[in-house]
Formats: C-alpha cells, sequence, structure tokens
C-alpha cells in the first residue's frame, strides 16, 4: 500500500540528495530515519550463504508442517 505525503522543497531535495541509486524514497526516507531496509542487507551475504539460509528456512518450514500433520494425526 502506499500513501502520498506532501513535503517542503527543501525538505524534498534534502531526502534526494540523500537518495542511493538502487533505493527507492520509500527506502531512502526509512534508511534516514533509522528504519531498517532489506536493500540494507545487499552485498552481505555471498550466494553461497544465501542458500544456506533458503535451504535452512525451507527445512524449517518442513519441519513445521510434519508436526502439525503428526498432532492432526493423533486427533484422528
Amino acid at each position: 500500500m502506499s500513501r502520498q505525503v506532501r513535503l517542503e522543497d527543501d525538505v524534498y531535495e534534502r531526502i534526494k540528495a540523500h537518495k542511493r541509486d538502487d533505493e527507492s524514497f520509500s527506502d531512502a526516507v526509512a534508511r534516514l530515519i533509522g528504519g531498517r531496509s532489506l536493500s540494507d542487507l545487499r552485498g552481505v551475504f555471498d550466494e553461497e550463504q544465501v542458500a544456506e539460509i533458503q535451504d535452512a528456512i525451507e527445512q524449517a518450514d518442513q519441519d513445521d508442517r510434519d508436526e502439525v500433520r503428526d498432532i492432526a494425526e493423533r486427533f484422528d
């Protein structure tokens, strides 16, 4: 969901001056006010680490599904 906000020209120019080429204005505002953005993590992990993280998440999801199935079977 997006919202329109009204900014004074000087505030807009300050955000624009600090905005990185690869980020949206929303990303820039979040970063500038201390919010974290996923784009802040770009380059933190290499491809192998990303694959390991994805595998771990998928395994945790599967483990959760298996546990729910086992519990449901006890009630059958």
